[in-house]
Parts: C-alpha cells; sequence; structure tokens
C-alpha cells in the first residue's frame, strides 16, 4: 500500500506519481517526486547548466587592474561604461535570485522545472559574486556602485518597472489556481525571461565585451561571456517554461494578455535604450547609442517570437552579429589569453 506524502500546499497525494498527474503549474503530483520526468527539456536544461560551472576568482584579473589604474589607457567614456554596467547588474542580479527563490519556485509544481530553478538561484549568486569581484578588483567605490541603482535614473527606472513582476510572484497571499492568478503569473514569468534576463542585459553585454574584444578590460570581459552563457540559458529555460504553460492552459493566451505584453515589451525597449543613451553620451568602442536602438528591436522581435507574440519592429537586424560567437564556449582558446577553457562539458548553446 503507498504511504501518503505531502503535496503543495494542503493536498496530499496517496497514489504514485504518474506523469500524466505533473503540471508546469497547479499540478497534482507530489512536487517532492522528481520521477516519472515529464519535461525532460527541464532536467536536460540542468544538466547542462551544472556542466558550465566556473566562479569568478578563477579569472585573473591583473592586467585589467594595471589598465584601470594607468590614467591615460581608458578614456572616461570607457571607464563611465565600465562603472555602469557593474552598478546596473550588482543589483539585477539579486533581485533575479530574489524572484526565483521568494516567488516562481513557489509556484511551480513540476520538479524537473524546480531543480533548475535551484540551479538558476546558484548562478545569479555567482553573478552577483562576479561583479563585486571586478568592483574590488578595480578599486571602486563599491558604495557608489551597489547604490547605483538608487541613485542613477536610467538604472533605477529599469529596476522599479520589474518591481511590480517581482513583488506579485513574493507576495506570500498570492496563489495560483485561479485564471486571474495563472495569467499574473504568466506575464511575470514573460517580463523575466525575455525582458529581464532577454533584453536589459545585453546593452550591457555588449559594451564589456566590446571592451574586450580591444584587448581592454580582459578579465572583467571573460566573466560577462560566462554570465552571457549563463543568461542565454537562463532566457531560454523561461521561454521553454512558458510555452509549456502555454500549452497545458491555452485559456490563459488571451488578445487582452497579447496587448498589454506588447505594451511591457515596447516600454522595455525604451527603458534600455535609455540606459543606452546613459551609458554612452558620445560614441566609443565603435558602438554608438543610436545603433542600440535597432540592437533591442531585434531582440525584441525574437523575444516575442520565441513565446508566440507578433514581431514588433518588422525589420529591425542585428547591428552586432559577433555577439553570437560569445555565446559558444564548448572547447576553445579563451578569447584574450593564451590558456584554454573548457568549463562547458555538455551542449553548445546557440543564439537561439
Amino acid at each position: 500500500m503507498d504511504m501518503c506524502v505531502p503535496g503543495l500546499g494542503s493536498s496530499v497525494a496517496c497514489a504514485r506519481v504518474r506523469i500524466t498527474d505533473k503540471r508546469v503549474i497547479n499540478g497534482l503530483a507530489d512536487v517532492n517526486q522528481l520521477v516519472p520526468i515529464a519535461y525532460k527539456w527541464a532536467w536536460d536544461k540542468y544538466l547542462a547548466a551544472c556542466a558550465n560551472h566556473w566562479m569568478p576568482q578563477e579569472v585573473n584579473m591583473n592586467r585589467d587592474i594595471a589598465l584601470w589604474r594607468e590614467p591615460t589607457e581608458l578614456s572616461e567614456d570607457e571607464r563611465l561604461i565600465v562603472k555602469r554596467n557593474l552598478g546596473f547588474f550588482v543589483t539585477a542580479d539579486s533581485l533575479a535570485a530574489n524572484n526565483i527563490v521568494l516567488g516562481t519556485y513557489r509556484h511551480i509544481t513540476a520538479p524537473e522545472c524546480r531543480q533548475y530553478l535551484l540551479r538558476q538561484a546558484f548562478e545569479e549568486a555567482i553573478h552577483t559574486h562576479a561583479y563585486q569581484y571586478i568592483a574590488e578588483s578595480l578599486g571602486l567605490d563599491e558604495g557608489e556602485i551597489f547604490n547605483a541603482y538608487r541613485e542613477i535614473p536610467s538604472i533605477r527606472d529599469k529596476d522599479e518597472f520589474l518591481l511590480e513582476f517581482i513583488e506579485t510572484l513574493t507576495d506570500p497571499m498570492f496563489r495560483t489556481g485561479t485564471d486571474a492568478n495563472d495569467r499574473s503569473l504568466l506575464r511575470s514569468l514573460i517580463v523575466f525571461a525575455c525582458l529581464m534576463e532577454g533584453l536589459f542585459f545585453y546593452v550591457g553585454f555588449v559594451q564589456i565585451l566590446a571592451l574586450g574584444r580591444r584587448n581592454r578590460m580582459v578579465g572583467a570581459a571573460e566573466q560577462y561571456q560566462y554570465i552571457l552563457r549563463d543568461e542565454s540559458m537562463h532566457c531560454n529555460f523561461g521561454i521553454d517554461l512558458i510555452n509549456q504553460i502555454k500549452l497545458e492552459n491555452p485559456h490563459l493566451w488571451t488578445d487582452e494578455l497579447r496587448a498589454e505584453l506588447r505594451q511591457l515589451f515596447e516600454r522595455a525597449v525604451q527603458l534600455e535604450y535609455r540606459y543606452a543613451e546613459d551609458t554612452m553620451p558620445r560614441g566609443v568602442l565603435g558602438l554608438n547609442a543610436p545603433a542600440f536602438k535597432e540592437y533591442l528591436r531585434f531582440i525584441a522581435n525574437r523575444r516575442a517570437q520565441q513565446v508566440g507574440l507578433d514581431v514588433l519592429y518588422p525589420g529591425a537586424s542585428n547591428p552586432f552579429p559577433w555577439m553570437s560567437e560569445m555565446l559558444d564556449l564548448k572547447k576553445e582558446r579563451n578569447f584574450f589569453e593564451a590558456r584554454v577553457t573548457e568549463y562547458q562539458t555538455g551542449g553548445s548553446l546557440r543564439w537561439d
């Protein structure tokens, strides 16, 4: 006779878990039982993420430190890019971790997906560690860097845009199970996967990696490359999660929700473009703020299509095709140093 075990909340599951009882949200199966695995895509992403492990202190920052200390080696515009990037990212990944641990994880009832979310939360901690490690290595004013989300309007506005959706999921009274709440969950997941991790991070990634391509700030750029690889997988997992919820709950995908999401996408593009203008008041590194307008539209189109929305900006193209090269670290020479890097031992990531 099967022993009864607690399920999610007050429910009790007394039968062995069946694949047919599993759901990404509002599932009937015991959330403590990983097998039988119903969502192989989630388990595969968990395994790939584990194979991608890295730690910030493994990256040598000596060249960056020497460059930063030499007054004439970096322009003021280049220094502004580094400080603005760190100012945004040091808190952005903490927001992402809080959203996972205090919000999303509670509402997902598929253990395979929860397994990946636990790994993702750990990676967000590594990313916050990496930004702190860069700031400490360069001797930056950590009070200035860590308070940028309060003091720099272009950073504060992005964070405030996200807070509404964080608070929805982290509210202890919020529960799925009604169409309205399930739709709120879906909306918040799309904001985080497509707009935070899939759009808001990309101006910063391009800027720091562009420095690295010019043999400047190579240690910081190396860490950003690993972070970009992680965030690409976070984004792809989130999109798969969203599409699975839509598949299992097609009634949630209403015309009203799609119209609201379109507005959110457009707002996010505006906020990220404002951040590009703030971090790049003049052209530098072969980049300029107007180029990012096209890039952000291209990325927004990609994210919209990945979750089943129409193209928002017809004809938008990618002005930075070299970015796709940064996602493949399967086995290659580190792009600035002589040593071979092979952190990723399973599956390579693609731009898509």
